[in-house]
């Protein structure tokens, strides 16, 4: 069973090779969309592969819809710079879309995040699988003007997904000072989508939901497991309702970061 694989890019020049590693040789297609990089990702990726496509990231799920409709096979892999690839995962793959039933077109795959080298076992962090492989044409990305982070997905009525079992590896902060960068931009996206979709929330519930949201990973989950990155990733996971709040307010009385929706500014949403 052929498939396309579809990474989207920015500035990834010190990941993009072991990613692109991890698949080559495997894939029957090989597509980069690139989100305007200024730095080598593109001429490194021409090693691998000549279909490269370059176009600025307005909308996540615009690029992904877009990496899809470049492929010339009906069974496509959306993969980010930070992932890579196993031979496990690879083998289940060839089974099961071999063996699938016309009704499944998607398929969820676990993921092992890391912080640095520590693979987060705990706290919610593991499996959490994300849509990874479908059947073009059944699945398409949601782009909605408030989805500008974390887009959601459509299967075509009638139509299924399943999860598989064997991971994808995901290096997904390189290291504390990483994992608050992406939290930064993220809430920043995040509290925009509240404005749009006029989102009510008091003071004390997004309070309430910070602690909250820490309790459940921390405790709950038993992200106190993975000892000092445990603690890290919940503390950031809670802090992350609350900045999203506090940025939301400052949208609210001053107009903040509404000049990314007005100029359509690209922001890396990896994470």
């Amino acid at each position: 069973m052929k498939i396309s694989m579809i990474v989207l890019t920015k500035n990834e020049s010190s990941r993009i090779k072991e990613c692109l590693e991890s698949m080559h040789g495997w894939a029957d297609e090989i597509i980069i969309v690139d989100d305007e990089s200024t730095d080598d990702t593109c001429q490194i990726a021409s090693n691998y592969t000549d279909k490269i496509f370059k176009r600025k990231m307005n909308l996540e799920g615009q690029q992904r819809n877009f990496g899809a409709s470049k492929a010339s096979n009906d069974w496509v892999m959306m993969i980010d710079s930070d992932e890579r690839m196993t031979s496990e995962l690879q083998q289940e793959i060839e089974e099961r879309l071999a063996d699938s039933d016309e009704k499944t077109v998607a398929y969820w795959v676990p993921r092992r995040n890391y912080i640095g080298n520590y693979w987060l076992r705990y706290g919610g962090w593991y499996p959490a699988a994300h849509i990874k492989v479908y059947k073009k044409g059944y699945l398409t990305w949601r782009e909605g003007a408030h989805e500008l982070v974390h887009p959601g997905i459509d299967i075509k009525d009638g139509y299924k997904g399943t999860t598989l079992t064997k991971d994808l590896i995901h290096y997904n902060f390189k290291n504390i000072e990483d994992y608050i960068s992406k939290v930064n931009r993220q809430t920043t996206l995040d509290a925009l989508k509240w404005h749009i979709t006029g989102k009510k929330i008091s003071f004390f519930r997004a309070i309430w939901k910070t602690f909250d949201r820490f309790g459940r990973r921390q405790i709950r989950k038993k992200g106190h497991k993975d000892g000092f990155y445990g603690f890290v990733a919940s503390s950031l996971s809670g802090l992350y309702q609350f900045f999203t709040y506090i940025k939301f307010c400052e949208i609210k009385k001053y107009g903040s970061y509404l000049d990314i929706i007005e100029n359509k500014k690209s922001i890396s949403t990896d994470a």
